[in-house]
């Protein structure tokens, strides 16, 4: 028995001097101690965790080469190899933070992102939907955003002093030829494309990511749903209309096709219109969806294949009256067929690769008659692209991507038998890399470059942005860059190898979003060079140059709230625009018609549980447009009333699959004016009649019956928004 305890004191007395003593401190790159971080020998149970000044201690029985791990919440862990000889170890560890992308600052300078995927969400497509006013339009839902204009007698998008052909617009990556619908002089149009199709958008008021080009201002990038919830079939049942829509879902794919059919006719028999309509608008449209998912659980390699096919048609004759002429005016019959398609990829190559791209074809065409002339247009744009983006580390990541665009436009004067047309092609190439220097501080450094074939011009056009993540604060982002844009077809038909006007953007934008608030401020600067100018009217220009110049600045403010009012949702939006440019016919810098210096909108949202509605207000209010009247002199001298509009909706749900939806607009029934025509030739007494451009109708009223069927029959058509 004595023999056994001296063995077992000589054995513990062994092990004591065996053990071997690892101590030290662990902090950040800037010498920050970092406390409770997780210190441990690798296939051993021997560890501990740093004290709050970092430093920590350990013992070990191990002896030889092994390796030592440190990791942290927030930081990339690391594995060092130790010799240990019995002798005691100290060790100074830094380490690195971890980019974790749900955390990290984004760029937010010229911005607004909306989608399930980004923590700092605008607009998504239920916002748009339920926006009062907007009546279910993509665009007058957008006019709601800083950086905005509301141009009630045109319906598209305009930012930030810019024209509305300076805005382009993409479907999951791919450009969209003639996205808004076809319409005449001073008749408001909308967007082709119903909200419910889109699961999120990019908004981007300027300095945008070296992807996107032919755009001086602005650029729209909508991202179509992927999967539905479940099988479906959506009815509308509208005042101006109705449709049908059927989803199947099927393990990774699904199949979306639809029908719709609107005449205003019934309606403007109702109510009171300020146009001379001899024909009222009727449209109908289909489109077809087709979503496929594909997946190796084994090696992480995954993808998305989309394709979809939008077709539509529209009528309408209208008489439209002549400053000084006591008869009806012009007569102007339209009518349009366009067909858009697109099919798109995103694989997951596996080793930080990704790729996505496809093809898109739009065809738009137009017979109008104006009086006695009858005129065919047709306008067709193919883009093809290719990207892959590549993830070197979690800090460091390059886009790199090819297009190719092919465009054509033909203008037809039948009754002389008469063609103008051109064809072009468009090559781009564009780079982008990403770098993050922590989660508070970002770099994106773009390229786009691109050819023309018709222009025979040769282009580059750098991109820059960068953010920095306060603490708790929010963050700030500067954004600058070179845009360029060709001109519109109906003004390249009369001068094919017109070259590309410029842009240059600069932005410096703050923005936090906490508890359910957020707040943005931006202040940009905007130069134009090489802007398009003619002699004489619009419709027959002579001696097109590029001698026009102008610039853009200004501030604007966003604020949303869904905290500090239960059940209600609200954001505030105000814009100031300071604008001149030459451009077009005019000969001097002036303030175009288009930018209003001051823009702002209110809109609210209130759930009434007890009721079970989503009761709903907007007001948009801008400083009024400007005009030229020839009867002073200079140019754009005059400017009209503060433009005003208070909207109100309700959407009742009776059932959880049926939704009863009723708005109205300009509730208040004000007279709104967008400018004044005048004559093209003094009276007897040498002046120019005029008469003031306005609205349709003082307010347009909307019902909609919209049901669900389903399985379970608790589906509606806010499920996929």
């Amino acid at each position: 028995m004595k023999i056994l305890l001296t063995g077992l004191l000589l054995l513990l007395t062994y092990n004591c001097i065996a053990q071997t003593s690892i101590h030290g401190r662990v902090t950040d790159q800037k010498g920050n101690a970092i406390p409770g971080v997780n210190i441990y020998l690798k296939g051993t149970y021997d560890g501990t965790s740093s004290d709050p000044d970092g430093t920590f201690t350990m013992e070990t029985g191990e002896s030889g080469t092994q390796t030592l791990t440190v990791q942290a919440i927030g930081f990339r862990s690391r594995e060092i190899t130790l010799e240990i000889k019995g002798q005691p170890v100290t060790l100074n560890i830094a380490l690195d933070e971890a980019i974790n992308q749900l955390n990290a600052v984004t760029i937010s300078a010229g911005a607004m992102e909306a989608g399930d995927e980004k923590k700092s969400v605008v607009l998504k497509p239920l916002d748009i939907v339920t926006t009062s006013g907007a009546m279910g339009n993509i665009t007058a839902a957008l006019l709601t955003l800083p950086g905005t204009s509301t141009v009630g007698n045109d319906g598209r998008l305009f930012v930030r002093g810019g024209d509305a052909s300076e805005t382009a617009i993409y479907i999951d990556g791919l450009q969209v030829g003639n996205a808004f619908g076809s319409t005449t002089s001073n008749v408001p149009t909308r967007n082709r494309f119903s909200a419910n199709l889109f699961k999120g958008s990019f908004f981007s008021t300027g300095g945008y990511s070296a992807e996107y080009g032919q755009a001086l201002s602005s650029a729209l990038a909508l991202n179509t749903l992927d999967l539905p919830l479940r099988n479906q079939g959506d009815v509308s049942i509208m005042s101006l209309g109705g449709g049908y829509t059927q989803t199947l879902v099927r393990n990774d794919r699904a199949l979306t096709a639809s029908a719709n059919y609107y005449n205003l006719a019934p309606y403007q028999s109702l109510v009171k219109q300020n146009f001379d309509w001899e024909k009222a608008p009727s449209s109908w449209d289909s489109e077809v969806s087709l979503r496929q998912k594909w997946g190796n659980a084994v090696t992480g390699k995954a993808g998305f294949i989309k394709a979809y096919f939008h077709t539509e048609g529209s009528n309408m004759a209208i008489w439209q009256k002549i400053p000084g002429n006591d008869g009806r005016g012009d007569r102007v019959k339209l009518n349009n067929h366009y067909n858009y398609g697109n099919v798109s990829f995103r694989h997951s190559g596996g080793k930080g690769w990704l790729f996505y791209g496809g093809a898109a074809l739009s065809d738009n065409r137009d017979a109008i008659q104006f009086n006695t002339d009858d005129i065919k247009q047709v306008n067709r744009i193919f883009h093809a692209k290719i990207v892959a983006v590549r993830d070197f580390s979690s800090q460091f990541s390059v886009k790199n991507g090819l297009e190719y665009y092919a465009k054509s436009y033909s203008e037809t004067l039948s009754n002389q038998n008469q063609t103008r047309q051109f064809y072009d092609n468009l090559f781009n190439h564009f780079v982008e890399a990403t770098y993050y220097f922590s989660n508070r501080l970002i770099i994106v450094g773009g390229l786009r470059s691109g050819h023309g074939t018709l222009a025979k011009q040769t282009w580059l056009t750098p991109r820059f942005s960068v953010a920095y993540k306060l603490n708790n604060q929010g963050q700030f982002s500067f954004a600058a860059g070179k845009f360029k844009q060709l001109a519109e077809e109906k003004l390249r038909i009369y001068q094919t190898d017109l070259k590309n006007s410029a842009a240059t953007h600069y932005i410096l934008n703050y923005f936090i979003v906490n508890n359910n608030r957020t707040f943005r401020a931006e202040a940009f600067y905007k130069n134009y060079d090489k802007l398009f100018t003619f002699k004489g009217l619009a419709s027959t220009p002579k001696n097109i140059a590029l001698n026009g110049s102008g610039y853009a600045k200004g501030v604007d403010f966003f604020l949303r709230d869904k905290k500090t009012v239960k059940d209600t949702d609200f954001w505030i939006t105000y814009s100031f625009v300071d604008s001149k440019r030459k451009f077009a016919a005019y000969e001097t810098k002036v303030q175009p018609a288009f930018a209003p210096k001051h823009n702002g909108s209110v809109v609210v949202k209130h759930f009434v549980t007890a009721m079970k509605s989503l009761l709903g207000t907007s007001w948009s209010w801008n400083s009024g447009y400007t005009y030229n009247d020839p009867n002073l002199p200079g140019e754009m001298q005059r400017k009209t009333k503060a433009y005003s509009d208070l909207s109100l909706s309700i959407s009742y749900l009776p059932k959880p699959n049926v939704i009863l939806h009723v708005a109205c607009s300009n509730v208040l029934g004000r007279q709104n004016v967008f400018g004044y025509q005048y004559a093209s030739q003094p009276d007897e007494e040498g002046s120019y009649a005029g008469k003031p451009v306005g609205q349709g109708a003082k307010r347009f009223l909307f019902a909609g019956l919209f049901i669900t069927l389903s399985k379970d029959k608790k589906a509606n058509q806010l499920n996929n928004l």
